[in-house]
């Protein structure tokens, strides 16, 4: 079938805009992102929590939904940034002391807001020297989307992604 000059391959477009079409590769893809950051967070005697930030209580309950354990810090707590950011840096320092990596997972929603919120609060605790993970939600972003914009809307498909976040969790590499 000709295509219109000028007009792309809207099945290319959309595969670029969303990631991988096929739901089974884009979940274990999100599986694999969530186990590595369930393995920075989890508590553990030998090693402090690696804490992640997110904007409320329903995505907060949402990652426990998907096995998270560790501290799970919330933006909405009624104080304004800037005391925020001093208490998180307070709190946890620049860096974690077990991998020597960035001491706070950020995760905000892919939507407008919580992009925008991302973006500001990765500011602000960079300025600080407070580098910080944002890995999960690059994937989250890119994977996820055809199914939710926001953490809480991945809570429903916990029942599917539990059985793969496990097998990453068991893999020891």
């Amino acid at each position: 079938m000709p295509q219109k000059e000028g007009l792309g391959n809207s099945d290319d477009d959309r595969s670029r805009r969303v990631g991988p079409p096929d739901r089974e590769i884009r979940f274990r893809a999100a599986a694999k992102a969530i186990a590595t950051s369930i393995k920075r967070n989890r508590s553990g005697n030998e090693n402090p929590d690696c804490p992640i930030l997110v904007e409320g209580l329903r995505d907060e309950k949402a990652l426990r939904e998907l096995g998270f354990t560790g501290i799970i810090e919330k933006v909405n707590r009624g104080w304004d940034r800037s005391k925020l950011v001093a208490y998180l840096y307070e709190k946890y320092g620049t860096r974690n002391i077990v991998d020597k990596g960035p001491a706070l997972i950020l995760l905000m929603d892919w939507d407008r807001t919580g992009g925008r919120l991302q973006t500001v609060l990765r500011e602000q605790l960079m300025a600080m020297d407070m580098p910080v993970d944002e890995d999960l939600r690059t994937v989250l972003l890119r994977v996820m989307k055809p199914e939710s914009r926001t953490i809480e809307a991945l809570a429903p498909h916990s029942k599917n992604l539990n059985p793969l976040i496990e097998e990453f969790l068991d893999d020891p590499r």
